[in-house]
């Protein structure tokens, strides 16, 4: 029997897929969660063979849970998205996601991706895979990304300082840099690019 866990903050698409993977006689959903530090919560104690993850969620991204969850090498992440992006295929892959796969697969074809998963198999959908290879790397730094990433959930420059552990003017420096590399003219329109091209 391969246990499941699955993590989306839409409760209709989380309970159909619950619902429609309940029916495969060979899966078990042990849980079903809707924001991202809860699907690190139930792994950890229930520790599942797969666990299905939205990309966006509240808290904690899928793929940012993934990044928590990949030292432990028991449980394998599936991201499932409507809004796919070959950046963001990319860090998928970076942080050990062993399948990525858009909302619109059929449950039935899913079954069969979380059996290939539970194998040790990877499966990334092959229209992502395509893009992915001919979509520009990043630009931006680690510490870019981090800043940038933390200017979207809404944070104010001294608060991302303080949650980063870098000085006040380090952050306006990687703000301004990020910037211009994306060519925004505000953090705010900085941030929304680099999430929409999958960078962060």
């Amino acid at each position: 029997m391969i246990r499941i866990v699955i993590a989306d903050d839409e409760g209709l698409i989380r309970g159909a897929l619950v619902a429609l993977l309940s029916l495969e006689p060979d899966i078990e959903v042990v849980a079903d969660v809707e924001d991202g530090r809860a699907a690190v919560t139930a792994v950890r104690t229930l520790r599942p063979d797969v666990v299905l993850l939205d990309l966006e969620m509240p808290g904690l991204d899928g793929i940012e849970v993934a990044q928590e969850l990949s030292p432990d090498p028991t449980t394998h992440a599936v991201i499932v998205t409507r809004h796919a992006r070959p950046g963001t295929l990319r860090r998928a892959l970076a942080a050990k996601v062993r399948g990525f796969v858009p909302k619109s697969t059929p449950a039935s074809e899913l079954a069969v991706i979380i059996r290939s998963v539970a194998a040790g198999e990877r499966y990334v959908d092959a229209t992502l895979a395509a893009a992915a290879l001919s979509e520009e790397e990043s630009p931006l730094t680690a510490r870019e990304s981090d800043v940038l990433r933390l200017t979207r959930e809404g944070l104010p420059t001294k608060h991302i300082a303080k949650t980063l552990g870098l000085a006040h003017g380090t952050v306006r420096n990687h703000l301004s840099a990020a910037m211009a590399k994306v060519h925004a003219d505000s953090r705010v329109a900085a941030a929304a690019t680099a999430h929409e091209r999958g960078w962060i």
